[in-house]
């Protein structure tokens, strides 16, 4: 009798661990403008070599090449540069308020800054995003006011969702911005569905769902598929490969596929990776994928590769779980310094006037956090009333509820 081999499971580990010294030989960096960029209504099938491969415009000379160049001005470049920094003067200020209790939790974005400020550039108004809790670059770009933001992160008396949100969880219908769920994924399911009521209502808006890689595993992504392929909804699928879901490095998730992009394929979905770095590469390619929606030629998966510098959040300590200079060796470098390199190298800007631009983006921040904290914070000033509770669930407020706030006497 022959003996049989046992069988054994495989579990994917992360290339090194913390005190280890950072390896990213492993992620291939196609040159700079050499990827094609395909007619808008190409059969996915014949693009399939896209979901493999990176798009990428800047060069390693600051230079924008290729025929993904090309689709920003000069003007729309730099405010997409002060757009970014202003993001990151936000980010490094909420975080210290976290750290002085001004409220409880907060969620930075430093090294994916590109990705949702050159993508709103890209949408129209009435398009609709989907998004997580690190796509606060959407409201910045799209002119979302500092001050609202601050007022929902403390939780006082001005907060616009009236503290019914966890912290970073904005909300903002005017701006393009659904609720946050804390729930991962949900938002794919939620955004196919409103891109399918739009196209069904004949509108001219479309949807934009967001999720990290690790989300990518949850049932609600391959559901969301699979309705945006049957039925051609108007809806770009946005995948930021930040490499660590938590403290779960991208390869769980991603399991055998290859690559998140290539999970598109398999459902006829058009699916492309990109330089979450780079700009003017992501501006270029969300606009392709708008083009594609606002045509009724379908949906579109897209893969940002960028890498998450911070911690996951202000409960995470990532040196527990990667080495400490892994940011430093990520190969795609800093979006805001490769930007700046750009546009110094255009003649359109310059180091002194950089630091100009931070003393001004910081000044702006800090008037707005000083706005935000007459209303109060965590544990000081105004809180939302008690009477919010009741208010703006229902069209008609039920008896039983309505006897509630009567007892409550708000």
């Amino acid at each position: 009798m022959t003996s049989k081999t046992p069988l054994t499971l495989h579990v994917p580990e992360p290339e090194v661990r913390p005190g280890g010294t950072p390896d990213f030989s492993n992620v291939p960096i196609p040159k700079a403008g050499s990827v094609p960029r395909p007619e808008i209504d190409a059969d996915p099938k014949s693009i399939r070599d896209l979901a493999y491969s990176i798009i990428r415009v800047l060069n390693r000379d600051g230079e924008a090449v290729g025929p993904w160049a090309g689709t920003l001005t000069d003007d729309e470049l730099k405010d997409g540069l002060r757009h970014m920094m202003t993001l990151r003067a936000f980010d490094a200020r909420m975080q210290m308020a976290q750290r002085q209790g001004k409220t409880s939790f907060y969620m930075q974005h430093m090294g994916e800054e590109a990705v949702s400020c050159a993508f709103r550039k890209a949408l129209e108004q009435g398009d609709m995003n989907f998004p997580t809790y690190r796509q606060a670059g959407l409201l910045i770009a799209g002119g979302y006011p500092m001050v609202d933001m601050m007022n929902q992160i403390f939780s006082n008396e001005r907060d616009p969702l009236k503290g019914r949100q966890l912290p970073v969880m904005y909300a903002s219908k005017e701006h393009g911005f659904f609720s946050i769920s804390g729930n991962l994924t949900t938002q794919y399911i939620q955004a196919v569905g409103w891109a399918m009521a739009s196209a069904i209502k004949n509108d001219t808006k479309i949807a934009a769902a967001w999720v990290g890689d690790g989300a990518t595993a949850e049932s609600d992504f391959h559901a969301a598929l699979v309705f945006a392929s049957t039925y051609r909804a108007p809806v770009i699928l946005n995948i930021v490969n930040n490499q660590w879901a938590i403290s779960t490095f991208q390869g769980i998730a991603r399991g055998g596929s290859g690559t998140f992009a290539a999970r598109g394929l398999g459902f006829g979905i058009p699916a492309l990776r990109v330089d979450g770095n780079d700009y003017l590469a992501v501006h270029a390619v969300a606009k392709w994928a708008a083009e594609r929606a606002r045509r009724n030629l379908g949906p579109t998966l897209v893969e940002y590769v960028t890498y998450r510098v911070g911690a996951h959040s202000t409960s995470d300590d990532p040196s527990a779980y990667r080495p400490k200079t892994e940011s430093d060796a990520w190969p795609l470098g800093d979006p805001v310094i490769r930007l700046k390199n750009h546009l110094i190298k255009r003649g359109l800007w310059s180091d002194d006037r950089h630091k100009q631009a931070e003393a001004e983006v910081l000044d702006t921040v800090i008037a707005a956090q000083k706005e935000a904290e007459k209303h109060g914070t965590l544990h000081a000033g105004g809180k939302p009333s008690a009477r919010d509770m009741f208010e703006g669930v229902y069209a008609e407020m039920p008896p039983h509820i309505r006897r509630q706030r009567q007892k409550a006497g708000v």
